[in-house]
């Protein structure tokens, strides 16, 4: 009897949280709609303002500065005022944001007002993870990080193919960019939820980290530096082959749809094989992948190819990052998740604010020179994945995790850090 009382309660419970669920996830989707499209507009935008390479991709740079920044100065500040008021400050600024982008054109306000952007949605992504983190259990913690990311994925795909429904040379998009952001605020501020105090932060130390897992260290910044030169100069890109907004449109849809349809497999394979062989394979067959779109595709006479290739390159490139995060949780001992988890959210960024800078000179250098910069990036990722395998074995079964599909936007460990610390 006090059994059968005890699981309706639980079902209660969970339908309950359904609602909230919903609301959080809403707007975690608006937002990821709105900076999506903010991104690819952006780059589409610089082109046409006459920026160079470099500059658009310092643009894009200054996102990941701000992400990072805003991931290690956020928490003190959502803590200072509480969740509800930062989270309405910060999103009024980053809903504001896209008009200032519309009224002053120039490289060096665009890359304070992106920073600026990355800054405050860092403490909105915050905000919203600990809001789901307050309405998960221990039960369905895993299955919420996954939706979650699920989501992003989703709702990038979305904002990117809304470019070709506006002029990106006019000022409509970017007021859309910004009537999306702030519609994203109201769900999450109406939501009944409570928030849990952030706790207080991991003492991270990269020394530590590099010792438990060398190839996370390493591959970190590598994934950012693909990751997000891929997402900033692939319109760009996509351009200098001839399609037209239409096309670019669902060239970067193609690359953000390719994650959420091979990001499960992959993950698959990493729980039944050595993380680093599925490392070092999705880096292989990124290199092959980029190689063929150049060699095989050079121009837009087979579009569709192109996106089958695009598609394929996004389904290797964006997954690894969840795949390094799971080996670095094989690695870490009870307690170390968050700590290590935060370095590595360190290093990726780092990678993400240089990967796009370097990338615009390579494009101003070379016809390929996107291509070029992440073939080199994914031989690198693979030799250094195949190096480490001979110099350690393999985790054994025993000490490995489930694999779990992280946010688009790696901001905020605190789904993860949870779900695994229970899992210890």
């Amino acid at each position: 009897m006090a059994e059968s009382e005890t699981i309706k309660a639980m079902h209660s419970r969970q339908r309950a949280t359904l609602p909230t669920l919903f609301m959080l996830l809403l707007g975690f989707g608006l937002m990821q709609m709105g900076n999506t499209f903010q991104g690819t507009l952006l780059s589409v935008r610089g082109g046409i303002e006459t920026f160079l390479p470099a500059q658009i991709g310092a643009v894009g740079a200054g996102f990941w500065i701000g992400i990072v920044v805003g991931s290690l100065r956020c928490g003190k500040l959502i803590q200072s005022v509480g969740h509800i008021r930062a989270f309405l400050a910060l999103g009024a600024i980053a809903s504001t944001a896209p008009l200032l982008h519309l009224l002053i054109i120039s490289p060096v306000v665009w890359i304070l007002v992106r920073a600026l952007t990355g800054f405050c949605f860092a403490g909105l992504f915050i905000v919203v993870e600990s809001w789901l983190n307050g309405a998960a259990t221990e039960q369905t913690r895993g299955q919420i990080l996954s939706v979650y990311a699920m989501t992003g994925l989703l709702a990038g795909i979305a904002g990117q193919l809304l470019l070709p429904a506006t002029d990106p040379a006019g000022f409509r998009p970017f007021c859309l960019v910004a009537i999306i952001i702030a519609f994203a605020l109201v769900p999450i501020a109406l939501t009944r939820a409570e928030a849990p105090v952030p706790g207080e932060s991991s003492r991270i130390d990269l020394r530590e980290l590099y010792r438990q897992s060398p190839l996370g260290l390493i591959a970190a910044p590598l994934c950012g530096i693909t990751t997000s030169a891929f997402f900033v100069l692939g319109p760009i890109f996509a351009q200098q082959r001839g399609l037209d907004t239409g096309g670019v449109a669902i060239f970067m849809a193609s690359g953000t749809l390719g994650p959420f349809i091979l990001a499960w497999p992959l993950g698959w394979l990493s729980d039944r094989l050595d993380r680093r062989i599925v490392i070092i394979g999705a880096a292989i067959t990124a290199a092959a992948t980029l190689f063929a779109m150049m060699l095989l595709v050079p121009d837009n006479a087979h579009r569709w190819v192109l996106y089958l290739c695009v598609g394929l390159c996004g389904g290797t490139i964006v997954p690894t990052y969840s795949i390094v995060m799971a080996h670095v949780n094989d690695s870490v001992g009870p307690g170390e998740f968050i700590a290590a988890s935060s370095g590595l959210l360190i290093m990726q960024g780092i990678g993400a604010a240089v990967g796009p800078i370097v990338a615009g000179f390579a494009m101003a250098a070379l016809s390929n020179g996107l291509a070029y910069m992440l073939i080199v990036t994914q031989i690198l990722l693979a030799g250094w994945g195949v190096y480490r395998m001979t110099r350690r074995g393999a985790t054994a079964d025993m000490h490995k995790g489930s694999f779990l599909v992280g946010p688009v936007v790696p901001v905020c460990t605190e789904l993860e850090a949870a779900h695994f610390e229970n899992r210890l």
